[in-house]
């Protein structure tokens, strides 16, 4: 797993995962955690329990939304009931003992801690969700925990690079309409009418804007590092039939 050193603090724990050190094989080596992916799924389980065993938590206690690509977030207690509504792309706590993740495979992987609150968030960000305003509510559902935005740190994990995410026309209009200065995130591509989007930026920028402590990327790019990264563009253009999902999470160890 990557770490990053802006979220080490006491009584936290974390990690960005990569696709490597599970049990799945083939084009989900190795370590998928994708229940929604056509893998074996007691080779998902498996690999889960290796991510929760990294945290030093229990297997149910590593916890994980079912992602719509929506702005909605979950403040979570303990592992899921089955009467719960997952349906989320953010989740947040303040219980010790709880490990929040979400999963990606370009879309952009945000950690959230305000260290002193003892609070934490975990947030998926596709270009929908951060457009639709996941990031910030995330913060929000961070404070109505107990942590105060000015203490806060995000951390951005693995997402896919502007020179690998080419979109067309109609994307294009929906960022520059929505405001002008979105223009900054856009450069031509070789494609007629086509540019590369930076979404890594985009979502700092998002950050940056909200009035937190302070907001890092990584900076590793999904679709360019096959050896350590799943990537469903990747995927897409090779024609393969499914792709794995990378988990990224968080924990209060209480300690």
């Amino acid at each position: 797993m990557i770490k990053s050193e802006d979220l080490d603090a006491p009584g936290i724990a974390h990690g960005f995962f990569t696709r490597q050190g599970g049990v799945s094989t083939d084009i989900y080596g190795s370590l998928n955690i994708g229940f929604g992916s056509d893998d074996e799924q007691h080779n998902v389980a498996e690999n889960r329990r290796r991510i929760a065993q990294r945290l030093s938590v229990e297997s149910d206690h590593l916890i994980s939304p079912h992602q719509i690509h929506s702005p909605d977030v979950i403040a979570v207690n303990g592992p899921w009931s089955p009467e719960d509504d997952r349906r989320a792309d953010a989740l947040v706590t303040n219980k010790p003992g709880v490990a929040i993740g979400i999963a990606t495979a370009d879309c952009g992987p945000v950690l959230f801690a305000d260290a002193q609150a003892g609070v934490i968030g975990a947030a998926h960000s596709g270009w929908k969700g951060a457009v639709g305003g996941v990031l910030e509510n995330t913060i929000m559902a961070m404070e109505g925990l107990g942590a105060q935005r000015s203490r806060v740190t995000a951390v951005l994990g693995p997402t896919i690079s502007q020179k690998a995410y080419e979109v067309g026309p109609e994307f294009f209009a929906r960022f520059v309409t929505e405001h002008p200065d979105n223009k900054r995130f856009f450069i031509a591509s070789q494609k007629p009418d086509h540019h590369q989007f930076d979404l890594p930026a985009f979502i700092i920028d998002r950050l940056g804007k909200s009035g937190i402590k302070q907001a890092k990327s990584l900076g590793h790019c999904t679709y360019g590092d096959e050896d350590r990264f799943f990537s469903y563009r990747r995927t897409t253009h090779r024609g393969e039939p499914d792709y794995g999902r990378l988990m990224s999470a968080i924990v209060l160890t209480g300690k």
